[in-house]
């Protein structure tokens, strides 16, 4: 179970997004706090949540990033997960290097919040596409000695899904024997087919078993 803590200025907005997480099975609620460095410090202390559920309302490029130096990062620091209006700015690339895993718009749905949130627990990054937008500009190039491999790696949890694929399993069977959330299961696959360039089980499994990544 993930234990997941929410932080927010409005009393409100935690209340309601408390609410909106306590209705998924694979998560459970912690606590709550304001976004006091002192408080949100000291919950963090208190409770060792695994997910922070950030809800901000950024003005300024800078103000996510003084929020962030309460949650580490470092061994052991919860993965972030932030609500945050677009348009979304340089301090994007920052707040990936301090433990934020995903970055949402506040009027997400709420089953958009539960897989970032999911999927966030597990590793995995979830990004807005105006988030990814605004972080591509600030992405170092590439080296020119270093040609770029035709298929970025797979982790080995998504080669670990895409033997399940080669098995014939569904998303279901996938996420019960990996112990994870559909939503989880939907963010690995579509990360798989991006990294490979297909659009379809069939062609994932296939061209798994020519870059020799599973066996059949």
């Amino acid at each position: 179970m993930t234990r997941v803590l929410v932080a927010a200025t409005s009393g409100i907005v935690r209340r309601g997004l408390e609410t909106l997480l306590a209705a998924s099975p694979n998560l459970t609620v912690v606590g709550s706090s304001s976004l006091d460095a002192t408080t949100l410090a000291e919950r963090l202390e208190d409770l060792q949540p695994d997910v922070v559920l950030l809800e901000l309302r950024p003005q300024e490029d800078d103000s996510v990033a003084r929020h962030l130096p309460a949650f580490g990062p470092g061994p052991g620091a919860p993965a972030i997960v932030v609500l945050a209006d677009p348009p979304y700015g340089p301090w994007i690339a920052e707040a990936l290097r301090s433990g934020v895993r995903a970055v949402l718009p506040p009027e997400a749905a709420p089953e958009e919040i539960v897989a970032a949130v999911e999927a966030a627990a597990t590793g995995l990054v979830a990004l807005h596409p105006d988030a990814v937008e605004a972080l591509l500009p600030a992405a170092p190039p590439s080296p020119r000695s270093m040609p770029a491999s035709p298929h970025p790696p797979l982790s080995s949890r998504e080669v670990e899904v895409l033997g399940m694929l080669a098995e014939g399993l569904g998303n279901k069977q996938i996420a019960w024997r990996l112990g994870i959330s559909e939503h989880t299961v939907k963010f690995h696959l579509s990360s798989i087919f991006t990294k490979l360039d297909v659009s379809s089980r069939t062609e994932a499994v296939a061209l798994g078993v020519r870059l020799g990544l599973i066996m059949l």
